[in-house]
């Protein structure tokens, strides 16, 4: 990673790196998600690494179900520097807690699934073998 802290990448490589579509990256950027891109001599967006990363975590806040007007307001704190640390914080370990409810939510979901899934496993187990062509619907 060192090597790449010094390059420039095209929207075609943060797009490959990503995932995320030129369309979208163009987006963010246009909504104010991301400070405009540096331009290379050819006039072309050139990504440093610290793009990346940032890129990085808006992938990770949009996945996990922050909307995107709260992405803007989290983006627009970093923009005013040190004074909004402690809201960024906050913002964070709100959505944070929206997380560990779902996570909870989700695990609870699992074990009732666990049991149906053994349930119907002992069903099977017990029900004499039927040949595929005996076998309607």
């Amino acid at each position: 990673m060192g090597q790449m802290m010094d390059n420039e990448l095209t929207i075609q490589q943060v797009s490959a790196r990503t995932g995320l579509s030129v369309h979208t990256l163009r987006y963010y950027e246009r909504i104010g998600l991301m400070e405009p891109i540096c331009r290379a001599s050819n006039g072309h967006r050139a990504y440093k690494e610290y793009d990346l990363e940032w890129i990085t975590l808006l992938m990770r806040l949009r996945a996990t179900g922050m909307r995107i007007s709260d992405m803007q307001r989290f983006a627009d704190l970093m923009r005013h520097g040190d004074l909004t640390i402690s809201q960024r914080r906050e913002q964070l370990e709100e959505h944070e807690r929206k997380l560990l409810v779902e996570r909870d939510e989700l695990r609870q979901t699992l074990l009732v699934l666990r049991g149906k899934i053994e349930y119907y496993r002992s069903l099977e187990e017990a029900q004499p073998v039927l040949k595929p062509d005996s076998q309607h619907g």
